[in-house]
């Protein structure tokens, strides 16, 4: 903890790191001024056990630096699990082991998802801004060309107005082979940390194992999933966060579960239980204009385990980009000030674990990122997070003294 967190008690400042392999050395983390790392063991196979040694490992790797293994981003649920179909009993044993091994080694907080096929959806990873910064931006023109034209999904055109149809019709005839192949690879090879190389047929393939699984029957799973895993962290003190969909609405036809309060609140009565948590996701929530972000974190703080904060700019035609941490459609003064009111409550209370972790999430490519396009994974440069970080530090600062004046 630094002396101004001391002093003010601000949320703890965190960075997402990706492992060895990130460009972003863990040397440049603590120099932007985060004590607290998100990170995963990304070369282990989804569904596999992390092993305690390799979790060890990583976690002296992180403190050499200075650092603190503040929250596992994520340990991935695997499809099977999703969907209900496979090994669920060897499945949930893995799941149950690999928590075990983190609270071992002192790792307490889990950050997860339960988003079908694909993590997360953007049209344009280089999507340039007035000021010549790149941010990423999602088009649901440029996505209904996707599924209509390259993914040839059955059914998708019944998810567009006319006007969106042939708008993605006249785009997608304009663009060259190679352009097509590049557009395809940004919306299904994207996931930071992980490449696997996929095709549309492997996405084919992964959507025909949802036929059928509507809503209650995702939510089903994600029940089974929680009543296997929450009795195991609650033992073993780890605090599971569920990240919310990005974005929040359906996608690839597909049902999204995790993208608005009252569907919060619907998870958090599956298994009733701290443990049973939320990663608050200000970006991804924000994509919907009838998500009250201040509201949802001040209902939901007790339960809010990890947090990202990050803003996303909606535009009239449907469409949002990833717009300045303290700018776009997201009024991150009142969700930070709610946040540091929770924090105030924890420590009280006498917690030992009042401290809330914050991370900025997607900052823009800018300044000398720019011309590393080989090197640089959109959304995860080192000054735009940087930049964010420094924002929203001075946002804290600036809410405790306003706060002392009162």
């Amino acid at each position: 903890m630094t002396a101004l967190e001391s002093d003010l008690f601000l949320l703890e400042e965190g960075f997402r790191w990706f492992g060895p392999g990130d460009p972003v050395p863990l040397a440049f983390i603590r120099q932007a001024g985060a004590t607290a790392v998100f990170t995963s063991l990304h070369q282990i196979p989804y569904g596999d056990v992390w092993p305690r040694e390799a979790i060890c490992e990583r976690k002296q790797m992180l403190e050499a630096a200075g650092l603190r293994w503040a929250a596992v981003e994520s340990v991935p649920v695997h499809e099977d699990i999703k969907t209900g179909r496979g090994g669920l009993d060897r499945l949930f044993e893995n799941y149950q082991i690999t928590l075990r091994n983190l609270a071992a080694e002192g790792i307490h907080t889990v950050v997860y998802n339960f988003m079908p096929v694909l993590d997360w959806v953007r049209t344009d990873m280089r999507w340039t801004l007035p000021d010549g910064s790149e941010s990423m931006h999602y088009d649901p023109v440029r996505f209904a060309a996707f599924e209509i034209h390259a993914l040839k999904r059955a059914g998708a055109e019944a998810d567009y107005s006319p006007e969106q149809l042939a708008q993605a019709a006249t785009w997608w005839a304009s663009l060259t082979v190679d352009a097509r192949d590049e557009f395809v690879r940004t919306i299904i090879d994207v996931f930071p940390g992980v490449k696997w190389a996929l095709s549309l047929d492997d996405i084919r393939k992964m959507l025909a194992k949802y036929d059928g699984i509507g809503a209650d029957g995702l939510r089903h799973n994600l029940k089974r999933f929680l009543q296997a895993i929450i009795p195991v962290a609650e033992e073993v003190g780890v605090r599971m966060a569920i990240h919310p969909d990005d974005p929040p609405f359906s996608v690839l036809g597909l049902p999204r579960i995790v993208s608005t309060a009252s569907d919060i609140e619907a998870i958090f009565k599956m298994v009733e239980s701290q443990a049973n948590g939320l990663c608050f996701c200000t970006g991804s929530f924000s994509a919907r204009a009838d998500n009250d972000l201040p509201e949802m974190v001040h209902k939901f703080a007790s339960r809010i385990h990890a947090v990202h904060l990050r803003s996303t700019q909606r535009l009239p035609d449907g469409s949002f980009y990833e717009a300045k941490h303290l700018e776009g459609s997201v009024n991150m003064p009142a969700v930070v000030r709610n946040l540091l009111d929770e924090q105030d409550r924890r420590r009280a209370a006498g917690r030992a674990d009042w401290q809330i972790t914050l991370r900025p999430d997607h900052g823009h490519t800018m300044m000398d990122d720019l011309p590393k396009p080989m090197g640089i994974t959109p959304g995860y440069s080192c000054i735009g997070r940087m930049r964010g970080l420094s924002e929203l530090r001075g946002l804290m600062v600036g809410l405790r003294h306003a706060e002392r004046r009162d």
